[in-house]
């Protein structure tokens, strides 16, 4: 297989036509190896339009929904970034390519091993893993950008009220079949605003939790 040729139709043929556009981001995907962040089984699907395995039972992301995410961020070079859900480390990657620094929150052990693992590999050095449930409310900090990489029902409060004044939360919202990439802006304080930036479906975040199942 010729992987650069690979590279190319997935840009080309993907992720371009689902309005990814933005030039920077079209060169980033070919500076970041996607194929890095997958084991030597699967580094030929890596460029596939699909949901790759990962080692704990869940799924990467698509590679459109990966770029897509990064470009509705519009990340600037000075920003900070927390990840909710590390999956094989290659968001990450492209988030810490186009920002200063990410923190990202992982549930599985198996996958903020691997996450760390693929990372290092790659020499990124501006990405922090730790183990922890992002939407729990237990960790707590200060970021110019959250994405959360995986369905939730609702964005919980305590996510929001840790972006910064201007600062961008990306989340995919519903439930199936109906799911809506949603990007919330911090205008003020205690200021919110929101818009659907495209429909798609996941899986659920880590940590999320039907509705279904809050006690009350």
């Amino acid at each position: 297989m010729n992987i650069e040729k690979a590279r190319f139709n997935m840009i080309e043929q993907q992720i371009r036509p689902w309005n990814v556009l933005d030039k920077d981001i079209l060169d980033m995907l070919i500076v970041v190896k996607r194929e890095n962040y997958f084991p030597q089984d699967q580094k030929t699907l890596a460029f596939f339009d699909t949901e790759l395995p990962l080692p704990d039972g869940s799924k990467a992301m698509s590679p459109k929904l990966e770029a897509r995410i990064v470009q509705e961020l519009g990340l600037k070079k000075q920003e900070s970034v927390l990840l909710i859900g590390a999956a094989s480390g290659y968001l990450a990657a492209l988030l810490a390519h186009m920002s200063s620094h990410v923190t990202v929150l992982e549930t599985s052990l198996a996958l903020k091993e691997l996450a760390e693992k693929n990372l290092a590999a790659d020499g990124v050095r501006n990405v922090s893993v730790l183990l922890a449930d992002g939407l729990s409310g237990q960790h707590t900090g200060s970021y110019d950008v959250i994405v959360i990489a995986g369905a939730v029902e609702a964005v919980p409060e305590t996510l929001k009220k840790q972006l910064n004044v201007g600062g961008r939360l990306l989340a995919i919202v519903g439930r199936l079949p109906v799911m809506q990439a949603e990007l919330i802006t911090r205008s003020a304080d205690a200021a919110y605003d929101t818009r659907s930036v495209f429909d798609t479906v996941v899986a659920a975040a880590p940590g999320a939790v039907p509705s279904s199942q809050f006690k009350f």
